[in-house]
């Protein structure tokens, strides 16, 4: 079992245990060394002790084993290195939907089997859920708003076969109200803390680069300190005048430029995803309608995905949406059922 010392994942696993099930806590490590000067509350670079101490007076509480297991050296190689290459080249990656799959689903699960942890399945406090017909199937959270279906697109059917989600049935609400009434102290701890909070120059270890804001026409209307400050659809920050609100359009690495426009800018018609995970098909086909997001917050967009290659589609929206941001994800949905996903190319 995962423990974070929220309430999320401890009311997870009382409820397993209360079921019957034999547990051990996990909490996994991904940052060791100096702290980062302005980490703050975040997964990345923040002290942990607070955290730990709370997940071990969980497993103490439920009378499991706990233990901490140090996943900084491959959560650096293979969430981090990518992140910063990404970032620099002006995209916008997810770092939770990097890691999942990666880390907490991958490394973190086979480094408690290397330390002698035996276990059947992997449990997480995720608001999702799966169920097996033939394939594995991922579907959202039965609330749409805690709903984290969006994070999760990138398991594998072997992930998912091993895998439960205890909390995917029910609510943040009935979370609280049964963390409250069995006495876990998590019972009203605030939500799952970010990525990072902080200065991303420090993060991604680079050095301010100082370039041009312009108008899609090539008008420049000020300077910034580097393309990595800013992300597609920012709005607060750019820091000029202007006759209507500005918005980031696009991150132009190798002109060293971020292009600003008004909110009618921020639109796009269509976009093309690639490297794609299916967890509902065997393959795409030709073409056909589904539902999609590419925010994890938005409510799921109709649209109309065409096979491009093997690897690649075009994904054509019914509506116009904003701020389409290549590096991001767009998730596939058929009602709640999660078809897959793949990483924004490019919007068209």
């Amino acid at each position: 079992m995962a423990i974070s010392g929220g309430v999320d994942s401890s009311t997870a696993a009382l409820k397993l245990k209360e079921e019957g099930h034999s547990l051990v806590g996990v909490m996994m490590e991904v940052y060791k060394g100096k702290p980062l000067s302005q980490a703050g509350n975040s997964c990345y670079g923040i002290s942990k002790e607070k955290e730990v101490a709370d997940a071990k007076a969980v497993c103490e509480k439920l009378g499991i084993d706990f233990h901490l297991i140090d996943c900084s050296k491959y959560f650096e190689e293979l969430v981090l290195t990518r992140f910063r290459d990404e970032y620099l080249n002006g995209r916008t990656p997810n770092p939770c939907i990097l890691c999942n799959p990666r880390i907490k689903f991958g490394i973190l699960p086979e480094l408690a089997a290397k330390k002698g942890i035996e276990f059947d399945k992997f449990a997480t406090g995720h608001y999702a859920r799966i169920k097996q017909n033939g394939r594995y199937l991922l579907y959202r959270g039965l609330e749409s708003k805690k709903d984290q279906s969006y994070f999760l697109y990138g398991l594998s059917q072997e992930q998912l076969s091993k895998t439960l989600f205890p909390l995917g049935d029910w609510t943040k609400k009935q979370t609280r109200k049964y963390a409250e009434e069995s006495g876990l102290f998590t019972f009203d701890k605030g939500d799952s803390q970010d990525f990072f909070k902080g200065d991303y120059s420090e993060l991604l270890k680079c050095a301010q680069k100082p370039g041009e804001i312009v108008l899609r026409d090539g008008s420049i209307l000020g300077k910034h300190d580097g393309i990595h400050n800013f992300t597609i659809g920012q709005r607060k920050g750019i820091k000029i005048a202007y006759s209507e609100p500005l918005y980031v359009l696009e991150l132009n690495h190798n002109e060293n430029k971020v292009v600003v426009g008004t909110r009618e800018e921020t639109f796009s018609n269509a976009l093309l995803a690639k490297n794609l995970n299916l967890i509902a098909l065997d393959e795409l086909g030709k073409g056909f309608e589904c539902t999609a997001k590419h925010r994890s917050t938005q409510t799921p967009q109709k649209c109309y995905i065409e096979t491009q290659d093997i690897d690649k589609v075009k994904v054509t929206f019914f509506e116009p949406q904003s701020s389409v941001t290549p590096g991001q994800s767009i998730v596939f949905y058929d009602n709640d059922l999660v078809l897959g996903g793949g990483i924004i190319e490019k919007k068209l």
